[in-house]
């Protein structure tokens, strides 16, 4: 009752899940984005496509076990994508079996005419995108029309996505054949998709930003999270030999060798910016 009154307890939702509170989402979230819209000079090569691996899953298991209600942050998967399109690529838009893309909608800035104009502009295809096991049985070797692959934040990111087997083939395949890798906060979690069947970290001694375990920590005490998680993704990185540059939740990013990386929600913006220019400074 007193976290109520002071609006730090976690919302309920309908299906037993928990929203961030008032006061967690006035502190962690904002009604218009940064997004800077920048013109640059159109891609106009053959590699135009980006491959983006949403996460279907929506309700993360706390360590008391209660239900974090997730998804893909909206203003992590939209902003870089504004910045990709509007440099002249286009997406191939999957999750790992075909469902619809669960976003974080308490986290849609709602007061953001740029985000929402996107957002409505590839609803349908985020309602029905197609099957991560379907590309990697037919289009994977379309190699030559492919830049990058992209996978978006949000806690919902490390649900099934790290351990997803054809997650690690599409970053290994991309890594074998000079793609970018682009990821940011808890999307960084997919990369543990490459240690599956025993296999060793692809990314081992890489510079990366993200989320730090420090904050995922502290957050439960401001009701974003309704308790602790399971497991710490910024330890289980270095634990595999990744060297995070980061130690806020910030605006950080990163380029090291085709891995583009960032720290949070707030590097979203210069994560984009960061890609396009990796990007047409590659494929020039």
């Amino acid at each position: 009752m007193i976290k109520k009154i002071l609006g730090i307890a976690p919302t309920l939702e309908s299906d037993g899940s928990y929203s961030p509170s008032k006061l967690a989402l006035k502190l962690a979230t904002k009604q218009k984005s940064d997004y800077e819209s920048i013109v640059y000079k159109k891609y106009q090569g053959k590699k135009s496509k980006i491959l983006v691996i949403f996460t279907e899953q929506k309700n993360m298991t706390m360590q008391n076990g209660k239900l974090f209600s997730t998804g893909n942050h909206p203003v992590e998967a939209l902003l870089p994508m504004m910045h990709l399109k509007s440099a002249g690529f286009c997406f191939e838009i999957v999750t790992p079996t075909g469902k619809p893309v669960v976003f974080e909608m308490w986290a849609f800035p709602e007061k953001d005419e740029n985000v929402k104009k996107f957002y409505e502009e590839f609803k349908s295809e985020f309602e029905q995108p197609k099957k991560l096991q379907d590309f990697v049985n037919m289009t994977i070797v379309e190699t030559e029309s492919f830049a990058a692959v992209f996978i978006p934040g949000g806690h919902g990111a490390m649900l099934g996505i790290p351990e997803d087997k054809n997650v690690g083939k599409i970053l290994s395949w991309a890594h074998e054949n000079n793609l970018f890798t682009i990821t940011l906060c808890h999307g960084p979690g997919s990369l543990l998709a490459t240690t599956a069947d025993k296999q060793p970290f692809l990314y081992k001694n890489y510079k990366m930003a993200v989320f730090p375990d420090s904050v995922d920590k502290m957050t439960p005490k401001i009701g974003y999270l309704p308790g602790q998680m399971l497991w710490g993704l910024s330890e289980k990185l270095k634990s595999l030999g990744a060297h995070i540059v980061n130690t806020k939740a910030d605006k950080t990013v990163c380029l090291d060798r085709k891995l583009v990386t960032g720290a949070s929600p707030l590097a979203a913006n210069e994560l984009g910016k960061l890609a396009v220019k990796s990007l047409l400074e590659n494929l020039s």
